[in-house]
């Protein structure tokens, strides 16, 4: 019999997210020089920052390619950031061999066709309440949150929680 989502948690040492649809909500807002300007969540940057200061690996694998993405991740601390990532296996097994990770222990946030072949090698393959049917489908949890409005806070947070590592860190700025 196949673990229940909630027990999987506890073995989860990765959370690798997609970008748009899932740290966004997949709005894009084009300024009068053509840039694509995006909104985050804070709350989900402040689960990011909570995550790696608990030790666990986080990555970011998206199609995207804008700099200011990059910027914002790796200003929450977040190192590995791929970005024009149009095959994301790829990345995603470059990440895993690159870190000695299991796939088995990697949980993957995303919400469309692209990151489909990525949540069929995952763990735990997870997406927000708004994503796409095919990805529901193969998730093993769907989120009561939508993209960009604390899908990612969620998923992070039930990890640590099973896991006695979400601890109220009030010095820990976003």
């Amino acid at each position: 019999m196949e673990k229940s989502y909630k027990e999987h948690l506890q073995h989860i040492t990765t959370f690798i997210f997609d970008v748009d649809g899932v740290l966004t909500d997949g709005s894009l807002l084009i300024d009068a020089n053509g840039e694509l300007l995006r909104t985050m969540n804070v709350k989900d940057g402040y689960a990011l920052k909570i995550a790696l200061q608990q030790g666990f690996n986080v990555c970011i694998i998206s199609g995207g390619t804008n700099p200011a993405v990059k910027k914002r991740l790796n200003t929450l601390g977040i190192k590995d950031v791929y970005l024009g990532a149009h095959h994301k296996t790829k990345q995603l097994q470059e990440y895993l061999t690159n870190h000695k990770i299991t796939p088995e222990s990697v949980l993957y946030m995303g919400d469309d066709i692209p990151d489909y072949p990525v949540m069929k090698i995952v763990g735990l393959p997870t997406c927000p309440q708004d994503a796409v049917t095919e990805i529901k489908e193969i998730a093993r949890y769907v989120s009561h949150k939508k993209g960009g409005k604390g899908c990612v806070r969620d998923v992070i947070e039930q990890v640590l929680k099973v896991q006695g590592k979400w601890k109220i860190q009030f010095d820990a700025a976003v």
